[in-house]
């Protein structure tokens, strides 16, 4: 293990500090500031190393947590980048993005803060890239099979590396631009700079991995040709349809889905010039959502220095302590201050939106709700409690309903499951012979943590099918969910 007194001698949880406010919202760079190398290695010592270690149930990559604790405690970053890597294509990313659900899961976590899992694998990635510890791994002889990974989101980006270095000829399609898919034009830079998606990206295209850019999959090429040319295909599209709210003034201008705006945000952060840019500027912003991508819309909003921003939640308020129906390692519902919440704005909690307001000229002037209280399991509006906000922005956040049907899916002919993701079996191939899935398009909108997972799991499934067998890893299976109640 670790300090064998770790948790004895450092009883407090400590993390990087975010940058202050004032100075943060006026630039794009992430929020955290470094954190002191020394400081870093005590939290890592804080490690129990567990005789059953609850962070490996909470993690779906079945990340190797003590292990790499020990060795980050150590100073020891080559050994603690090899265990990292052992179950993680991309830790720079979980190490930004992921809602560590490890964390809640820590045995330590039971009596005393949580062992700062996330930011150990963060500093272990950033320090094996300064140390020169990643290189490429291009793989030692060609299988002479080839490999279509529809989408470059995480899943398509893990199953890829681990393809390419299975020895198989993969392409990756990405009607976007460029590559990287939602971690690229969904979330914000303030979250995770492009730089750290680019330079994972050279590895891989210096591994053999060819990425097609600009390419829509059931247009420029369709499902069928995919087919004929490649061995293999895996969809790895996302789930990308949002759900909407149909309530009456919804076809008036400025109401507008969140990742209509993110990517807009996106661009313009790095450098790219949008025309007709949905801007927050000046406005009066509410995200209707309270989940990571309302508050990554809340974040965008600030920076474009909005006037005010609101975020409504039909759900009740979490509370600050872990309810007693989500005991622990489960995952708790708890009231979370993302650093976005941290830069201002109200947070509504218990409404829902009943209409949006004309300003007589076809522009939402303001939005209508009324407080709800939930009875048997269903929001029920609260007599006497409706009012009006004023917004001029509407940023519609409130999750995905799955993959796009017309198209690929459509083409390729594979049947969907009742929640409309595609339907795979145990090896995550579809209906369809050769036609492979994962990430949000079989399982539905999820975390980061289970994209790469599946991407990994998926990987080993096409492997297999193409050559017999597979020594690839399969962390995971179709079936498994997170750690909840």
């Amino acid at each position: 293990m670790a300090d064998p007194q770790g948790f004895l001698k450092t009883r407090q949880r400590e993390l990087p500090a975010r940058r202050p406010v004032p100075v943060r919202i006026r630039d794009w760079k992430e929020v955290y500031e470094e954190q002191e190398l020394g400081q870093l290695q005590r939290q890592a010592g804080r490690c129990m190393d567990c005789g059953i270690p609850f962070c490996h149930q909470g993690c779906p990559l079945g990340n190797l947590i003590p292990e790499w604790n020990t060795h980050a405690w150590r100073g020891d970053w080559p050994s603690a980048i090899e265990r990292l890597h052992a179950t993680n294509n991309f830790p720079e990313f979980t190490g930004r993005l992921c809602p560590a659900p490890c964390e809640t899961a820590c045995v330590l976590g039971i009596n005393q803060p949580a062992v700062t899992i996330k930011q150990v694998e963060v500093t272990t990635i950033e320090q094996a890239f300064d140390r020169g510890l990643v290189r490429p791994l291009p793989p030692e002889r060609l299988s002479g099979k080839t490999v279509a990974v529809v989408g470059s989101g995480p899943a398509g980006l893990a199953a890829a590396q681990q393809l390419t270095r299975a020895g198989h000829t993969v392409a990756v399609f990405e009607r976007a631009d460029k590559p990287g898919g939602l971690l690229r034009y969904g979330i914000p830079e303030f979250k995770m700079e492009k730089s750290v998606l680019d330079r994972r990206l050279r590895q891989m295209e210096a591994e053999g991995t060819r990425f097609r850019t600009g390419v829509a999959i059931g247009s420029d090429i369709t499902g069928r040709q995919l087919r004929d040319r490649y061995d293999a295909v895996l969809l790895a599209v996302g789930a990308t349809v949002p759900r909407d709210l149909s309530v009456p003034g919804r076809e008036l201008r400025g109401i507008h889905q969140a990742m209509e705006y993110l990517p807009q945000g996106n661009r313009v952060a790095v450098g790219e010039t949008v025309a007709d840019q949905i801007l927050a500027t000046g406005k009066d912003v509410i995200v209707i959502g309270g989940g990571d991508t309302g508050a990554d819309c809340i974040g965008t909003a600030h920076r474009q220095g909005a006037r005010s921003v609101t975020s409504l939640e039909i759900m009740p308020q979490p509370g600050d302590e872990r309810p007693a129906s989500q005991p622990w390692p489960t995952y708790p519902m708890l009231f979370r201050v993302a650093s976005a919440h941290e830069e201002g704005g109200d947070r509504i909690y218990a409404v829902n939106t009943t209409e949006f307001v004309d300003d007589g000229a076809g522009q939402v002037a303001a939005l209508r709700l009324v407080e709800v209280e939930f009875v048997d399991g269903r929001p029920q509006a609260k007599p006497g409690t409706e009012r009006e906000i004023p917004a001029q922005l509407v940023l519609l956040a409130m999750g995905f309903l799955g993959p796009e049907g017309p198209g690929v899916v459509e083409q390729l002919g594979v049947d969907l499951d009742e929640r409309s993701n595609v339907r795979r079996d145990k090896n995550y191939m579809s209906s369809v012979p050769g036609v492979f899935v994962a990430g949000d398009a079989g399982r539905g909108q999820s975390l980061i943590v289970w994209a790469i997972a599946e991407g990994r799991a998926a990987a080993a499934g096409v492997d297999a099918w193409l050559t017999g067998s597979s020594s690839l890893p399969r962390p995971i299976a179709p079936t498994d969910r997170p750690l909840t109640v």
